[in-house]
C-alpha cells in the first residue's frame, strides 16, 4: 500500500478469525459502511486488502501475521499483545474494553489503540471512530499495566464479589441482596474515585472492623488472609485520600 494512501481511508478490510470477536467486529464495520471481506479462515493472506485485522487467540497472531501478504496494514484487538507479534508488517492494535458476547453494539466503547507508525495509529482512530468507540493510545511499554488494571478492574471485581457472596450465604443472606450496593458503589466510584470509599475502614471504626474479621476467619479461614490483604489496602487508600483532602 502506498504512502500516499491517506490513514483514514478503509476500504478493503479483512477480518481473519471467524470467532466472536471477528464477527462482532465485522458485523459493526459493516454497518458503518466499511467495506469487509470475511471473517475469513485462519491462513488468508489479505491479497484482497489494504488492512488485515486479526481475530485469533493471543498465541496465534505471529503465526497468522506472517502469512498475511506484504505492503498491508496488519492489526489486532488482543488486550495483552504488544505490536511485536505482528512485525515486520506496519502494525495496528485496537482493543475494545467490553466483553463480546455475541452481535454487539461498540458505541461509547473504550478503547485502547497503538500503531507502529503515524499512518497506523491514525487508521486505528479511524477505525475505532467508525465504530463509535472511545479511543485512547497506550505505548507498547504500557501494555502489561494497562491489560492487568483491565483484570483488575473486571476478573478480580468477580472474585471479590463471590467472596462477599460466600459469605453472606453462610448468614443465609443471597446473591441478590448484594446486587444493589454493587451497583450504587461502582456508580459512586466512576463518578468519585477513591473518595466513594464508605463503611468501617473509612469511618475508623476499628471494633466492627474486628468483629468483621473474626466472622471471616471463623466461616471462611481459607479467606482470612485475603480480608487482612483487603484491610491493608482499603486503609492505604483511606489515608491517600486524608492527605489529598
Amino acid at each position: 500500500m502506498p504512502d500516499s494512501h491517506p490513514a483514514h481511508a478503509l476500504a478493503r478490510v479483512a477480518i481473519v478469525g471467524d470467532g466472536r470477536v471477528g464477527r462482532a467486529i465485522a458485523a459493526a464495520l459493516r454497518q458503518a459502511g466499511v467495506d469487509v471481506q470475511g471473517p475469513l479462515g485462519r491462513g488468508a493472506t489479505g491479497d484482497d486488502a489494504d488492512l488485515v485485522l486479526l481475530a485469533v487467540p493471543d498465541a496465534e497472531i505471529g503465526r497468522a501475521a506472517a502469512l498475511v501478504a506484504p505492503d498491508r496494514l496488519v492489526g489486532h484487538f488482543s488486550g495483552a499483545t504488544t505490536l511485536e507479534p505482528l512485525a515486520p508488517h506496519e502494525a495496528l492494535s485496537i482493543h475494545p474494553l467490553t466483553t463480546v458476547t455475541g452481535a454487539t453494539s461498540f458505541a461509547g466503547v473504550p478503547a485502547a489503540l497503538a500503531g507502529s507508525t503515524v499512518r497506523a495509529l491514525a487508521t486505528a482512530h479511524a477505525l475505532a471512530e467508525s465504530l463509535g468507540m472511545a479511543p485512547f493510545d497506550v505505548a507498547d511499554e504500557d501494555r502489561p499495566a494497562y491489560h492487568a488494571a483491565a483484570s483488575i478492574a473486571s476478573n478480580f471485581l468477580v472474585t471479590l464479589e463471590s467472596f462477599a457472596e460466600d459469605l453472606a450465604a453462610t448468614a443465609g443472606v443471597p446473591r441478590d441482596a448484594l446486587s444493589p450496593l454493587v451497583r450504587a458503589t461502582v456508580a459512586n466510584w466512576e463518578a468519585h474515585g477513591a473518595a466513594a470509599l464508605t463503611g468501617p475502614i473509612a469511618r475508623g471504626d476499628e471494633a466492627t472492623l474486628a468483629r468483621q474479621r473474626d466472622a471471616v476467619a471463623e466461616r471462611l479461614p481459607e479467606r482470612a488472609g485475603l480480608f487482612d490483604a483487603l484491610v491493608a489496602a482499603t486503609r492505604d487508600l483511606r489515608a491517600r485520600e486524608e492527605v489529598g483532602s
